[in-house]
């Protein structure tokens, strides 16, 4: 979890200095819908950088971790639409991005931790990409989970680990930058990349 969280807030600082400049998310407001045990690691982040913070879950205890630590808004999850803040972070049920919430979004970015944001794959990360909300794949800004037990093959070094994991920022800069030159949605951009190294990682594996 601390490492999918690291990896999300690379992703998301990546994502800001695109939108704004800069890479702080200093004074920016940002809702983490879900405040599990990535979503907790990643409101820590947020705070630690001046963000401000609005939580959403359906689990009390969950919020009261974080109110007990950390002065943030808290919403209903009914009403997280209804809210104006910067950068949207799903971090619990996937398909939260369907035709229903693009429509009513009021931000600049979303990048968060769940699995499968988009409903629809296509369909959505074009909608986005036509409201002007740069969209942080997924699958591209929380894998650092995965890729801090890759550091376990030939025995653990945790500053590798973090090394990789906060390379998620310029991995998403690079998506990114392909999706503007292509003209094309970041999700789509971020398939051809992957399926890129893929295929490279195959040819040097025969060869």
């Amino acid at each position: 979890s601390p490492f999918t969280a690291r990896g999300v807030f690379a992703g998301m600082k990546a994502c800001v200095h695109q939108v704004y400049g800069t890479n702080s998310v200093q004074n920016k407001k940002v809702l983490v819908q879900g405040v599990g045990h990535v979503g907790q690691y990643l409101v820590d982040h947020l705070i630690e950088d001046g963000a401000e913070v609005l939580i959403s879950d359906i689990f009390e205890d969950k919020i009261k971790i974080i109110t007990d630590k950390h002065k943030v808004k808290v919403v209903d999850p009914n009403r997280i639409f209804e809210e104006n803040f910067d950068i949207y972070a799903p971090c619990a049920l996937g398909a939260t991005l369907n035709d229903e919430s693009i429509g009513q979004l009021k931000c600049s970015i979303v990048a968060g931790a769940a699995n499968n944001q988009l409903k629809d794959e296509q369909v959505h990360a074009e909608e986005l990409k036509d409201k002007g909300i740069l969209y942080a794949p997924d699958f591209l800004i929380n894998a650092g989970g995965i890729m801090n037990i890759d550091e376990e093959k030939d025995g653990y070094n945790e500053s590798a680990a973090v090394k990789s994991v906060d390379g998620i920022y310029d991995r998403t800069i690079e998506v990114i930058e392909n999706a503007m030159a292509e003209g094309i949605n970041t999700h789509e951009s971020a398939m051809a990349l992957a399926k890129k190294r893929i295929e490279k990682a195959k040819a040097n594996h025969s060869a």
